[in-house]
C-alpha cells in the first residue's frame, strides 16, 4: 500500500508542471507563429520562464520528483523527433541535385566541426589529448542544421523550386544524415577510449565494427519492414495501426541501437523513420506521429531544455562566456562559409552561392538534441546550452531577413508578398 502511494505521490508531482508546460507551449508557439519565427523558440522561451520559479526559495513545483519525470518525457520526445526527422528526408530529391548536395552538405558539415573543434581550443584543456572529444562534441553540434524558415521564406519570395532553393533543401536533407552518424561516432569513441579497458585500441576498432553492424542490420531489417509496411498500406490505406507499428519500429531501432550496438538511440529513431521514407503512408505516419508528439512528448522536451538552460547559468565562467560568443560566431560563419563555397566550388554565381550558405545557417531541434546527448555521456558542460538557445534565435531572425535583401534587386521590393508565412509553410521541414 505504501508502494502505491508513493508512486502516485511522484505521478501527482509531475502533472502541474505539465500542465504549466503544454499551456505555456501552446501559446508563445501561436506567438511564435505569427511574427514568422519558429515555434520552436516559443516552446524554448517557454522552458525560460518556466525555469525562473526554480529560483523561488522552498518552491515546489519544479522539484526533483518532477524533473526526473519531466526528463523522462522529454527522452521520449527526442526519440519521436528524430523518427519524424527521418520520414520527413526526401531521398529522391537528393538524387535530383547529385553532386552539388554532396558537395555542398560535406564541406557544410567540415567548415562548423572545424570552427567549433578550432574555438573550444581555449577552455581548459585546451586541445590536450584528453579533451579532443569534447572539441569533437562541440563542432559536432554546429553540423547540424534546420531549414524550416529558410524553405517558408523561399516559398514566400517564389524561389523554391529554384536551382539553389532545390540545392539547399537537398543538402539539408544529407546534412542531418552525415551529422547523425557523426554524433553517434564520437560519442562511442568517447567511452571506448574513457573507459576502464586495457586494450583501448581494440575498443576503438570494435566501435567502427559495432557502426558498421548497425547500418547493416538497420537497413537490412528496415527494407524488410518497409515491404511489410508496404502490404498492410494496400490492404489497410490511412488505417491507424500503421502509424503505431511505426511508432513500435522507431522505439526497437533506437533501443537496438544503443543497447546491442553501442549507437546512440536517435540514430536508431532516425533511421527508423528513413527506411519508412518516400512510401505510399509516410505522409499519414508522419501527421499521426507529429500529432503525438505535439500533443505532449515534444513541448515538454524544449521546456526542459530551456529550463536546464536557465540553470546553467550560475556555473557559466568568464572564460566559457568568451568560448560562448565564439561558439555562436563560428556556428553563423561555419554554414555561411561552408555551404557558401560548396554551392561556387559547383559554379552557382557568388549571390546564389551566398543564399546557399545563408539558407544551411539556420539552426532548431537537431542542434539541441546533439548538444543533450552530449551533455548526457559527460562529454561536454551544460553551459553551452544558453548560447545554442541563442544562437536558434539568432539564425531564426537573420536568416529570413538577409535572403529576402538578397532577392530585392531581382524582384523588386514592391513585388514581394507581405503574408507571414503560414503554419503549413513553416513545417514543410523541421
Amino acid at each position: 500500500m505504501f508502494y502505491e502511494t508513493a508512486q502516485t505521490m511522484e505521478v501527482f508531482e509531475v502533472l502541474l508542471p505539465l500542465a504549466l508546460i503544454l499551456c505555456l507551449s501552446k501559446l508563445l508557439s501561436i506567438g511564435a507563429r505569427k511574427i514568422g519565427i519558429p515555434q520552436v523558440i516559443g516552446m524554448l522561451a517557454t522552458g525560460i520562464l518556466l525555469g525562473c520559479l526554480t529560483f523561488i526559495p522552498n518552491q515546489t513545483i519544479f522539484g526533483t520528483t518532477a524533473m526526473e519525470g519531466i526528463s523522462f518525457i522529454a527522452e521520449i520526445g527526442v526519440i519521436l523527433i528524430m523518427f519524424s526527422a527521418g520520414l520527413e528526408t526526401n531521398l529522391k530529391q537528393v538524387k535530383e541535385t547529385g553532386k552539388e548536395s554532396i558537395v555542398i552538405t560535406l564541406l557544410g558539415v567540415l567548415f562548423p566541426l572545424g570552427f567549433g573543434f578550432l574555438v573550444s581550443g581555449i577552455l581548459p584543456g585546451g586541445y590536450g589529448i584528453d579533451y579532443i572529444f569534447r572539441n569533437l562534441f562541440y563542432g559536432v553540434i554546429l553540423t547540424a542544421t534546420s531549414v524550416s524558415v529558410t524553405v517558408a521564406t523561399l516559398k514566400e519570395l517564389g524561389k523554391l523550386n529554384s536551382k539553389i532553393g532545390t540545392a539547399i533543401v537537398s543538402a539539408a536533407i544529407l546534412d542531418d544524415i552525415l551529422g547523425v552518424i557523426i554524433l553517434s561516432v564520437v560519442v562511442s569513441l568517447n567511452g571506448a577510449i574513457h573507459g576502464n579497458s586495457a586494450n583501448i585500441g581494440m575498443d576503438i576498432a570494435m566501435v567502427f565494427v559495432k557502426t558498421i553492424l548497425f547500418f547493416v542490420f538497420a537497413i537490412s531489417l528496415g527494407i524488410l519492414l518497409r515491404i511489410v509496411f508496404k502490404k498492410l498500406s494496400n490492404r489497410y490505406d490511412h488505417h491507424r495501426r500503421l502509424p503505431i507499428f511505426g511508432l513500435a519500429m522507431a522505439f526497437f531501432f533506437a533501443y537496438a541501437a544503443e543497447a546491442w550496438f553501442g549507437i546512440a538511440d536517435i540514430t536508431g529513431a532516425f533511421f527508423a523513420g528513413l527506411m519508412l521514407s518516400g512510401s505510399r503512408d509516410t505522409d499519414y505516419i508522419e501527421r499521426r506521429t507529429d500529432i503525438a508528439s505535439y500533443m505532449i512528448f515534444t513541448p515538454v522536451f524544449f521546456a526542459k531544455v530551456g529550463i536546464t538552460s536557465l540553470s546553467s547559468f550560475s556555473s557559466i565562467d568568464g572564460p566559457f562566456v568568451l568560448f560562448g560568443f565564439l561558439f555562436i560566431i563560428a556556428g553563423i560563419l561555419g554554414k555561411l562559409i561552408g555551404c557558401g563555397v560548396g554551392a561556387k566550388v559547383c559554379k552557382n554565381s557568388w549571390k546564389d552561392s551566398y543564399r546557399c550558405g545563408l539558407g544551411m545557417m539556420c539552426r532548431a531541434e537537431v542542434c539541441l538534441i546533439c548538444a543533450n546527448k552530449g551533455i548526457a555521456a559527460g562529454i561536454i558542460s551544460a553551459s553551452i546550452q544558453p548560447f545554442i538557445l541563442v544562437l536558434i534565435l539568432l539564425t531564426s531572425l537573420l536568416t529570413p531577413i538577409l535572403l529576402k535583401q538578397s532577392y530585392k534587386k531581382e524582384i523588386g521590393e514592391m513585388d514581394l508578398p507581405t503574408s507571414i508565412p503560414s503554419k503549413e509553410d513553416s513545417n514543410l521541414i523541421q
